[in-house]
């Protein structure tokens, strides 16, 4: 698999950060918004096609420019079909996402014309001097060329554009939700950051981002501002999401909740580098077994046919509960099924062996779900619902009762923070060391300190974390509350501003286990 290991060397991202701006944008008509309509054909439908898979050359914005078509091989000039963007990382060309690398067909535009199964259109573009800067908004200038050839020739469904890039390419299909909310539909950000400016950037559009927690060339908190532009734009209630802890090499997907009708935002963390094809247990990637390919598979797969209508999903079956400790359970589920397409689940719980009442205390992009938190030696009861991309909410599933095991004797822990960097305005620490300096094993920690007068906590991760004033708590998570005697976990980390020239640090750390 072809990718971008050293990508950015510190001249260059010097250049790339500049934001850019402006571009030309469609007419009101090629971007019309998304209405609970049927599928929106182009002027290419009925006609026979000129345009074949292949290298094509297109006039924009003064310069000649290029892309790769891959038309379905049974291409019917009556269909409208799914039209999907794949942008290359810095350095890399189209012809990497076009042919996937050393993967082959199996990482074809990350995966997913191996899983559209002749079901869409696919371009990779090429970047002026194999990157997206995006000058003067020049790039967004070259889709919107590209858009007008290609439907004007083709049967695309104009409701059923999506984009996808990995790095600069990430960052290139974060310009495009920016500044053509209303002629994309969807847009997946691998490992990607503002590079490629974001002209706009108030108006929803359906996000999924991936990022890894080891990233070294666009760190994971420039990936998480990405991401939370659009928790915003979308009205998604804001969260922070769970995360691998370092060293699991395992993923967490995380669908937000609250967001508005048709407009879903996920977040999948990954324990690994910079790259879109990380596999679990493994510190390498593979394009023919990573995970990320069925996951945007399946986030943009859920607009399929249009906007959704009133039919809400089956209920989801088989709802059971394993490794329950004193302070978590997991969930997992048979998938539900839709017309249209499951965008997500809703966690309920309840208190007791019976009566009480459910209330929503998560929800998850898959079929399973960690719940943290709880009571030792208590009883709870769950359901989970099924909802799609309009809204609809599935019945609830059957009723899974679980009862925590009891917390013991109380342990004792200590944290200790590093400070990984520090700038004029802000800092990070990681890792908070958290250590079981008792002799027994605790199922579950708390961890309070106090940020300097002015500091504002902007991030934290693999922590259930609160702040009340200045003061920060953090509480474990499912897969890093249990530490054996002598035991420490790494996993834990934030990051914060403060006025520029302001040297303090938080201080008070404690650190308490059930």
């Amino acid at each position: 698999m072809l990718r971008g290991t050293s990508i950015f060397a510190a001249v260059a991202v010097a250049a790339l950060l500049v934001t850019a701006t402006g571009g030309t944008a469609l007419s009101s008509s090629e971007a019309a918004s998304r209405t609970a309509s049927a599928a929106a054909a182009t002027a290419g439908c009925g006609k026979t096609p000129t345009l074949r898979s292949g290298t094509h050359s297109i006039q924009s914005g003064g310069r000649t420019r290029s892309f790769i078509l891959r038309i379905p091989d049974n291409y019917n000039n009556a269909d409208p079909y799914r039209l999907i963007f794949g942008f290359h990382w810095l350095g890399g060309t189209a012809n990497d996402v076009d042919s996937g690398g050393s993967s082959g067909f199996t990482w074809s535009y990350y995966g997913l014309r191996q899983l559209a199964n002749n079901t869409a259109i696919f371009v990779a573009p090429q970047g002026l001097n194999n990157g997206w800067a995006n000058s003067g908004g020049e790039d967004l200038t070259f889709v919107d060329d590209m858009l007008k050839l290609i439907e004007a020739d083709l049967c695309v469904d104009t409701t059923q554009r999506f984009a996808g890039g990995f790095s600069y390419g990430g960052g290139m299909s974060y310009a495009l939700a920016c500044a053509r909310a209303t002629v994309f539909r969807a847009v997946a950000v691998y490992a990607g950051a503002q590079l490629s400016g974001c002209s706009g950037g108030t108006q929803p559009i359906a996000y999924i981002g991936l990022h890894g927690l080891r990233d070294n060339v666009l760190n994971i908190s420039l990936g998480r501002s990405l991401r939370d532009t659009f928790v915003r734009n979308n009205g998604c209630t804001a969260q922070n999401p769970p995360e691998p802890a370092q060293g699991s090499l395992s993923h967490v997907v995380t669908a937000y909740s609250g967001c508005r009708s048709g407009y879903p935002v996920v977040w999948a963390a990954f324990d690994g580098g910079h790259t879109p094809g990380p596999v679990d247990g493994s510190t390498g990637d593979d394009g023919a077994r990573t995970w990320t390919k069925e996951v945007v598979w399946n986030f943009f797969n859920q607009f399929q046919g249009g906007t959704d209508d009133t039919t809400p999903p089956t209920a989801p079956a088989g709802l059971a509960a394993s490794g329950t400790t004193a302070s978590s359970t997991n969930l997992s589920w048979t998938a539900a099924t839709d017309d249209v397409g499951v965008a997500g689940y809703d966690v309920l719980r309840a208190p007791g062996a019976s009566g009480g009442t459910f209330a929503q205390v998560g929800t998850s992009a898959t079929t399973s779900y960690s719940d943290t938190g709880l009571t030792p030696s208590t009883t709870y009861r769950y359901q989970v619902r099924a909802r799609d991309a309009a809204g609809n909410l599935s019945p609830v599933s059957a009723t899974v009762a679980v009862t925590t095991t009891g917390g013991g004797s109380t342990g004792a822990c200590t944290a200790t923070p590093t400070v990984q960097t520090q700038w004029g305005s802000g800092y990070v620490v990681q890792p908070l060391t958290i250590t079981n300096t008792s002799t027994s094993t605790i199922n579950g920690w708390t961890v309070t300190f106090t940020l300097p007068a002015g500091h504002t906590l902007t991030g934290s991760w693999n922590a259930a974390v609160t702040t009340s004033g200045q003061t920060v708590t953090a509480k474990s998570m499912s897969y890093n509350g249990t530490l054996a005697p002598g035991a420490g976990t790494t996993s834990l980390g934030f990051q914060v501003s403060r006025p520029d020239g302001n040297t303090a640090l938080p201080s008070g750390y404690t650190c308490t286990s059930p």
